[in-house]
Parts: structure tokens; sequence; C-alpha cells
């Protein structure tokens, strides 16, 4: 039974919560009191009194959010400070942080939890203590602000549901599960819509945008079937109208969504689809990714939304999974070029393969993270970014993309990176950094868009002693070609590093990354290239959820890495110095010292296995079976 102090302290966080704006309308943030009418908050706690008697048990206050339906935050509380926490933690009758967290394991089975524990009759005595379970786990921990400190007070919710989020457990769960909406979201589109391939990312980013104007996010779901799709493109035009980009880039923006506005299927449900969707298939659509994708826009800054569901598409596609054109860079890879290129506020980076703007947006935040002013930041966004993008369709991505990350978008171009009048304009823009995935498969037909070419068309693009990082195929650093030569009588060849070999998985190509420093002829700079087998990312194939860091290895191979190639370090097995020219192998299997003492026989019967099946069956069948043992 609730007693009298108990009340006064309820009250205190009742009071808390109300000036916090918990309670202003219209903000999708519901308060229950030691109740709840969540259905699966119901079933979680139907057996959770704390008296272990197999009762129902509620905590004092319940906070949830339309926001993200699968995180909550929980209070307990007790009158007497004495009673805030006892020495096991496991006397959740007795005291707050015990209640609280006994309350919120429970609440974890699905959902991501906060838990607060607070203390004391009067708001001067008063003791909180905040914690974070996972969804998923059972395992609690100091829920902690941008320094590191413990979060002591009752805080907003947006505060509490950012601080959250940038747990790397919390981070990851909801990554997990992104991914898995990816394939959900895809089987939706393709059966009941029938959206082509190229135009379902243009779905989500078009509907992302849409959601940015408050009054569609508001009114979508009370709209007729017949009416939405006039009111989604009207909202994406007013959230482009307001973007600081030329009218012209607008209108290439938003011709590629006029065309889903108007598709057949996503309008008025025909009786066939009405019986399953009676408001229509898109509203169904755009129901899921509100619930599902909108509630990371605004959290996870670094995050490529809309490259990611590209990549995953892709990933469902029948036959060639080329065939869309463009194997978009990994996350970590993009992420990686930052590194490599310690871009910093004074950078100004170039992608002329824009693609879904995947490299600028993982600049944009690193640059950011180092920027101490506010005009240190707007100048970042308003002219260090650069990127060009011929395929109109993946321009309206890249733009999109960029609109949903906070700006950046002004300097983004629609055309051949080979236009002149585009590359006299970027020129002038003086560049100093470039990252670049250029298009793999165009060389078989036609020879001058050899991957190459692309590399020498960013380096002359960029200011002396800038630096140039592109991620090519092998083939690229092995074979001879005449751009080898072009490339080296005007820019110095740093490094070369060799990438796992699956690293695009499912896509089968082999590549590695080139870092040149522009503007500087190899034979003047008389230095050696320093070359890194970075094979081994710890990133692993799973089934449903292709290649991840399962075993949460990256960070600590991603520091390795950067800290061997800047410091130009010298180990066998994993890196060499060597003096090279055009006529050379790019490539530390070339000339790197081999470390036997690590090899294994699980070493040595893979190579055996994998060369026995490449000479009976090829490398495209073998590596056919990799993919169906990954599947198993």
């Amino acid at each position: 039974m609730t007693s009298k102090n108990e009340r006064k302290t309820e009250a205190l966080v009742r009071d808390a919560l109300r000036e916090l704006g918990y309670g202003e309308p219209d903000n999708g943030i519901s308060v229950e009191e030691q109740k709840s009418e969540i259905a699966k908050v119901k079933s979680l706690l139907s057996k959770a009194s704390k008296n272990a008697k197999g009762n129902a048990g509620y905590p004092e206050f319940l906070v949830s959010s339309q926001k993200d339906a699968a995180f909550l935050i929980v209070f307990e509380c007790k009158p007497d400070v004495k009673k805030h926490e006892s020495p096991a933690r496991n006397k959740p009758i007795e005291y707050a942080v015990d209640g609280v967290l006994h309350y919120a394991q429970h609440l974890a089975k699905h959902y991501t939890v906060v838990a607060v524990a607070v203390s004391g009759s009067t708001a001067s005595s008063m003791r909180v203590s905040t914690f974070l379970v996972p969804a998923g786990s059972s395992e609690y921990k100091d829920l902690t602000n941008e320094s590191g400190e413990p979060v002591r007070d009752i805080i907003p919710f947006d505060d509490y549901y950012r601080l959250a989020s940038f747990d790397p457990d919390v981070a990851k769960k909801r990554h997990s599960d992104l991914l898995a909406f990816s394939k959900e979201l895809h089987e939706l589109i393709w059966t009941k819509a029938k959206i082509s391939e190229e135009d379902k990312p243009l779905l989500v980013s078009g509907s992302l945008i849409a959601f940015m104007n408050n009054s569609f996010m508001k009114t979508f779901s009370s709209l007729a079937a017949e009416d939405i799709q006039e009111a989604w493109l009207g909202a994406i035009k007013k959230e482009l109208s307001n973007a600081d980009i030329p009218q012209a880039k607008k209108d290439t923006m938003l011709q590629p969504y006029s065309t889903i506005a108007v598709h057949p299927n996503l309008g008025k449900p025909d009786s066939k689809t009405a019986k399953e969707y009676p408001d229509g298939v898109f509203k169904e659509i755009l129901s899921r990714i509100c619930e599902n994708v909108w509630p990371y826009i605004n959290v996870y800054h670094d995050f490529d939304v809309v490259g990611q569901f590209y990549g995953e598409f892709l990933k469902y596609t029948a036959g060639d999974k080329k065939a869309l054109g463009i194997v978009l860079t990994p996350r970590h890879v993009a992420e990686l070029f930052s590194l490599i290129a310690n871009v910093s506020p004074e950078s100004k980076v170039l992608d002329i393969c824009a693609g879904t703007g995947g490299f600028l947006i993982s600049a944009m935040q690193h640059m950011l993270k180092k920027a101490v002013t506010d005009e240190q930041r707007q100048d970042i966004k308003r002219n260090r970014l650069i990127g060009i993008e011929n395929n109109p369709k993946m321009f309206a991505l890249a733009a999109s993309n960029m609109i949903l990350r906070g700006d950046g978008k002004a300097n983004l171009h629609q055309a051949s990176c080979f236009d002149d009048a585009i590359i006299k304009a970027v020129r002038k823009m003086k560049p100093n950094t470039g990252m670049l995935n250029p298009p793999y498969s165009q060389s078989k037909s036609d020879a001058e868009l050899h991957e190459l070419y692309f590399v020498k068309q960013m380096l002359d693009c960029l200011e002396p002693g800038g630096t140039g990082i592109a991620i090519v195929p092998m083939s690229c650093a092995i074979s001879p070609h005449p751009v080898r030569e072009e490339l080296m009588k005007h820019h110095t060849l740093d490094a070369v590093m060799s990438m796992p070999q699956e690293l695009f998985y499912p896509v089968g190509i082999v590549t590695c990354i080139m870092v040149w420093i522009a503007g500087r002829p190899h034979a003047k700079s008389a230095k050696k290239t320093w070359f890194g087998y970075w094979r081994e990312d710890g990133f692993v194939k799973t089934k449903h959820k292709g290649r991840i860091d399962l075993y949460g290895k990256w960070p600590a191979i991603r520091d390795h890495w950067v800290e061997q190639y800047r410091n130009r370090e010298v180990h066998p097995g994993e890196s060499v110095m060597q003096p090279v020219t055009t006529a050379d192998e790019w490539c530390v299997e070339a000339y790197m010292e081999t470390d036997y003492s690590t090899l294994t026989q699980e070493h040595f019967e893979h190579v055996v296995k994998s060369y026995a099946m490449f000479r009976l069956f090829g490398r495209e069948n073998e590596q056919e079976q990799e993919a169906a043992d990954a599947e198993d």
C-alpha cells in the first residue's frame, strides 16, 4: 500500500514531469501511473509483483512515446532517502533502485528501458539515480551524459532518449532492428505495391522527407487513400522549398519523386487489395516507415539510413547483384576513409561519384565533432562538402540524405563527373580531400571509364598536397594500364591497403584502398609507398543480416589500422614500405614478409580446400558455395 509520504515523492516526480513538458498536448508522450494500457507492457508485467507471488506489478510512473514504440522510461519512488538503494540491489519492495531495476528487467525483454529511482519527500532532499537496460538484456548500467557523468536529475524526455541512444548496446540493437525491418519492408513494397527496385529507396527517402513536414506527419494517417500521394508529394515540395539550394536543383531532385506520386498501386486500393489494406497499401508503408525508421533520423546523424536501405534492397534483387549499377560503400569503410584522411573543420571534401552521399555524411559528422564554434559548423555544412552524382535518382537519394542529416546539400551537383563546366566549378572551391568509390563494371563496355580514370579525375580536382582516397578493384593495383603512368606523373601513391575479400558481400569483388597525394609527381616525391594487409575487419557473414560486426571486433581493428597507417608502421604479416613505379604491382602481397609463426593447420586446410574448389569449379562457384554456407 502506498504511504502518505510516498505520495509526496510521487507528487514531486509528477510536478517535475509536468514542468519538463511531458504533459504538453500533441507531443506524442504518454505518462501512466501504476498501470498501463499498452498490451505488451501489461503482458510483461502480468507476473512482475515485487513480492514475487506471481501477481501483476507496476512502477509508479511509466512513460512511452510515439517517437519510438520500443523505448520506455519507468520511475519508482520511496519517501525516505535511506531507502534509496540496498547494498545488493535485491530488495525491490523496500528500496527505490532495487524496485525500478526489478520492473526494468521485466520490460527489457521487449523494450529499451531507462529506469529512474527517486527517493525523498522534499525537493531539496530528493535523490535520483538513473539506469539503462538495453532491450534483450538483463544487465543494467548507469545512464550517463556526454561527459560520462551519471544522470542525477529528472530530465526532459528527448534528453533521456538521446543519452540512451548512444549506448553501444542500444545502438547495435536498433541497427539490427533496422536491418530486419528493411527486409520486411522490401517484401511489402514488392508484393503489394510492385514498385521497381530502383524506386524502392526513393519511396523510403521521400517518405522521410515528407515526415519532416509537421502537417503531413500529423495528418497522413487520417487522409483518404486517394489523397495520400498528392499530400506526400506536396510535403516533399514544401520541405525542399525550405532547403538552401538553387531552384534548378530542387526541380531535378523532385522529378524522381513525382513518378512515385502517381504510381497506380499506391493510390486507391482495388477490390482485392482493399480486403487486406482498406486504407491503401501506401498508408501501410508510410505507417511502418514512421514507426520503424523515423525514430533513427534525429538521433544517429552519422548513419546513412537511405544508403542502408539501398544496400538492403539490393540484397533481395534477383539475378546480377550489380544490376542497379552502383555498389554502395559499406558504412564502416566510409568511416575509415574519414579517419585515414583525418578530416577536420579545415577539410574541404569532394566525392565525384557521391551515390547516396555516404562518404559526405561520414566526413561531415567527423568534421562537426572537431568544430568548436557555430561559425565553423555552419561553414562545414555550407562550404566544405562537395558531391557530384550523375544518376538523377541517386542524386535525389544523396540530396535527401543530406537534408535528413541536417544540411550540406548546397554543393551537390547532378551531372557527369567528366563534365568540364562542373569540374571547373568544383576546382574553384579548392577541395583538399577526395573520397571515391567509382562505378566498377563499366570498363568492360567503355575503356575510357576504367576505374582509375575516375581516380585521376578526383585527384586532378584537388589542391596540390591534398589527400585523395579511393576504393577500387584489386585489378587496378596489379594489372597494367596506361592511366597508371598518368597518375604517377602528377600524383604520389602514398599507400595501398588490401581489403577483405568479401567486403562488398553479396557482390563478389576484391578491392583495395589507394591513398594518393594530389599534385605531387610520384618520382619527385622520392618516397616509399606504405602497403597494408587489411584483409580481416572482424565482420562475418550471418543468416539474414549479411556481413556484420557480430562480435564487436571492428572498433579495435579500425584503430589499429589507422594507427599503423598514420605512423607508417611496418610489421611482418601486416605491412611493408616499398618503392614502386608504374610497372610494379601496387599491393602488399607482392612485398610483405610472411609471418609463418601464426600459421595453423586450420589455415593450411582452408587454403588447400579453397584452391581445390577454384581448380574444380572456378572462383564464381566457390563464392556461390560460400554464400550458401552463410545462409545455413
